[in-house]
C-alpha cells in the first residue's frame, strides 16, 4: 500500500465533509475539515492536500531506512550539538557497521543484537566497551523515532551488559610522594595539582594563565571547556598558591611567557598526553606503583575532601562531577574508613553512657515487721 491514504467522511452537526489522512504506514493519523459541502468537491480537496503530505514527507519510507541511514542521522546530531564524544561516537559506529551495515532498520531486532554481542565478547571487547556501542545503537532509533515524519516505528529491546566493578585505585600520601619524586621537574605541577583538585587530565594540562587570578586566589574553567560543559571556580589551598606561584616564577624567569601554566620543557606549548602518560608509567615503575593511573588522582582528591569533612556538593563542585551517581563511584569507602567508623561509633556509644544506680534493696525480715506492724 503506498502512503499516504485518506478518505472524507461525515461527522454529526457539521455541514462539512472531513478528511483522514494517515501520511505514513504507523502515522498518527490526520484530521482535517474539507471546508466543502459537495462530497466530489471534498474529493478533489482530498487528492490536492495528499499531495502537500508527500512533499512535506520527503518520500521517507520507515521499511525503506537502513542502519547507515540513522547512523548519519546520529553523527550528524553530534556534530549540530557539538558533542566532544564525536569520535568516541564514530569508533562505536565502526564496529556496529561490521554487522549492520546495509541492513534495513526494521530487519535489526534483539535475536541480532545478541548475536553482535556474541561476536563482539569473541574479539575480547569487555562488557563496558560492548554497552557503549549499543548505546549508540539505541540512540539511532530513539532518534529515528523522534524524526518527523517517523523514520523508525519500533524500538527493538536492546540488552544491556554487566560491568566490572568500577575501579577503586586511589593514593595514599606516601605512594603519591614515591611517584612524584620519580617524575621529571616540569612534569610534577599537573599532577600536584589533580592531587588537590580533582581535575580531569585534559582540564589540568590545558589549564591557561588567563583562568588563574592569583591576587583573587581562584583558578576557573570556562563554560563548555569542561566535559560536562559547565564551569568551575577553586579556590586555592596554601600547597596551590605555592605551586601556581612557583610556576610564575619560572614563567617569567625564562622569558618564555606561555599562555599555559603547565607548558612542556621547551615552554613553547602545552605538555602533550602521549608524552605525560609515557613519563607517568616509567615513574610509577619505578616508585614501585604500577598499577596507578593519573585517573587515580581525581579519585583520592574526592575521598580526601569528604574525609576533610567538605560538604558532598561542595566537592562535587570542585572535581567537576555534575551527576551524584558518578560522584559516589569516586567517594571510595576503603577498610581505613570502616575502621574509623567503628571507633566514631564507639566513641558515641561510650559518651551516652550513664553511672549505673543500685537500687535500695529491703530485706525479707524488714518487709515483714512492717507488714506485722500495720497489721496491727
Amino acid at each position: 500500500m503506498e502512503y499516504p491514504i485518506g478518505c472524507i467522511y461525515k461527522r454529526a452537526k457539521s455541514p462539512f465533509w472531513w478528511a483522514k489522512i494517515v501520511p505514513y504506514k504507523g502515522g498518527k493519523p490526520v484530521f482535517e475539515s474539507t471546508k466543502r459541502t459537495r462530497q466530489d468537491h471534498a474529493e478533489t480537496w482530498l487528492k490536492d492536500r495528499m499531495k502537500d503530505f508527500r512533499v512535506d514527507l520527503g518520500h521517507v519510507r520507515p521499511e525503506q531506512v537502513t542502519f547507515d541511514e540513522l547512523a548519519k542521522d546520529l553523527k550528524t546530531e553530534y556534530g549540530i550539538e557539538g558533542r566532544k564524544s564525536l569520535d568516541r561516537l564514530e569508533n562505536s559506529i565502526g564496529h556496529l557497521e561490521k554487522v549492520f551495515t546495509g541492513m534495513r532498520a526494521m530487519e535489526i531486532n534483539t535475536a541480532r543484537v545478541k548475536r553482535y554481542i556474541e561476536l563482539r565478547q569473541s574479539e575480547g571487547a569487555q562488557n563496558g566497551t560492548i554497552n557503549r556501542e549499543l548505546a549508540a545503537l539505541s540512540k539511532m532509533f530513539s532518534l529515528g523515532a523522534q524524526n518527523t515524519p517517523r523514520k523508525v516505528l519500533t524500538i527493538p529491546h536492546i540488552p544491556k551488559l554487566k560491568e566490572a566493578n568500577p575501579r577503586k585505585g586511589f593514593f595514599e600520601p606516601a605512594e603519591y610522594q614515591a611517584v612524584l619524586s620519580q617524575l621529571p621537574g616540569f612534569y610534577r605541577g599537573p599532577v600536584t595539582f589533580a592531587y588537590y583538585t580533582g581535575w580531569r587530565q585534559g582540564e589540568v594540562l590545558d589549564l591557561k594563565w588567563s583562568n588563574v587570578d592569583r591576587e583573587g586566589g581562584m583558578v576557573t574553567l570556562d563554560v563548555g571547556t569542561t566535559k560536562n560543559d559547565e564551569g568551575r571556580t577553586v579556590y586555592m589551598t596554601e600547597e596551590l598558591r605555592t605551586l601556581l606561584e612557583a610556576q610564575w616564577e619560572e614563567r617569567k624567569a625564562s622569558g618564555k611567557l606561555s599562555p599555559y601554566v603547565f607548558p612542556n620543557e621547551s615552554r613553547t606549548n602545552r605538555i602533550l598526553k602521549t608524552r605525560f602518560n609515557r613519563a607517568w608509567r616509567k615513574a610509577c615503575e619505578k616508585a614501585g606503583h604500577t598499577e596507578k593511573l593519573f585517573h587515580d588522582l581525581r579519585r583520592t582528591a574526592v575521598r580526601n575532601m569528604v574525609r576533610a569533612g567538605i560538604p558532598e556538593r561542595v566537592a562535587m563542585m570542585i572535581s567537576g562531577h555534575k551527576t551524584r551517581s558518578i560522584f559516589d563511584r569516586y567517594n571510595i569507602v576503603d577498610d581505613k574508613d570502616l575502621r574509623q567508623a567503628a571507633q566514631k561509633i564507639e566513641a558515641y556509644h561510650g559518651a551516652q553512657v550513664t553511672p549505673a544506680v543500685t537500687p535500695k534493696v529491703r530485706s525479707l525480715s524488714e518487709g515483714n515487721r512492717k507488714g506485722i506492724n500495720h497489721a496491727s
